[in-house]
């Protein structure tokens, strides 16, 4: 019977993630991986071929794995203004949640080599840019935004407004303040003209 591995793809992303984390995607390299986990390099290159194949699958996962929730929250939501509330109090609250994961992302998956990545780990990419675009999208018609100006507002209130909200403490490494969620969803109802205000 065949030994089972003794460390996991999850361990060795895991291992990577903490390491772009604390040190920028330059410091997620094969041996580096290796060493955190206390593996062998042959076990990392046994899961990823290579250097750019870690560092696309280290990205997708983190950003596929805030996509999923991000989704959930807006399709749960019946009424469009109350989807686009809770959408920025959950930016804030993965970001509370999987720390290390948002600040990998807040680098971009140019630094994670994208240029160099297989054709389906572009394909994961693209089709996950893809369905983010056509929830903002829909969202934004839910909310009468027919033209650009106010699609980028709705783009502002649901992405770019709770992002500034936790990137200073995700780059200084501080924990979010208790109020942060709050903060980011009272924004975007008075970016959006909802004059509710407050938790939904």
């Amino acid at each position: 019977m065949a030994r089972p591995p003794r460390f996991t793809t999850d361990q060795l992303l895991d291992a990577a993630v903490r390491l772009a984390a604390a040190d920028g995607p330059a410091a997620v390299t094969m041996s580096a991986v290796a060493q955190a986990v206390g593996a062998p390099s042959g076990s990392v290159y046994h899961r990823f071929p290579g250097r750019v194949a870690l560092l696309a699958e280290v990205w997708l996962r983190s950003v596929e794995r805030f996509q999923e929730g991000y989704f959930a929250v807006i399709d749960r939501a019946a009424e469009p203004l109350r989807a686009a509330r809770a959408a920025s109090r959950y930016v804030v609250a993965w970001s509370r949640e999987n720390s290390e994961e948002a600040a990998l992302l807040l680098y971009g998956p140019a630094e994670f080599g994208r240029s160099e990545w297989s054709e389906e780990h572009t394909r994961r990419a693209d089709a996950g840019n893809g369905r983010v675009f056509a929830s903002l999208h829909d969202l934004a018609e839910a909310l009468g935004a027919r033209d650009e100006p106010a699609r980028d507002r709705v783009t502002l209130a649901l992405i770019d407004l709770p992002l500034s909200v936790v990137r200073r403490h995700l780059r200084a490494g501080t924990p979010l303040p208790p109020h942060a969620e709050n903060l980011a969803e009272e924004c975007t109802a008075a970016l959006l003209g909802d004059d509710r205000g407050g938790p939904a």
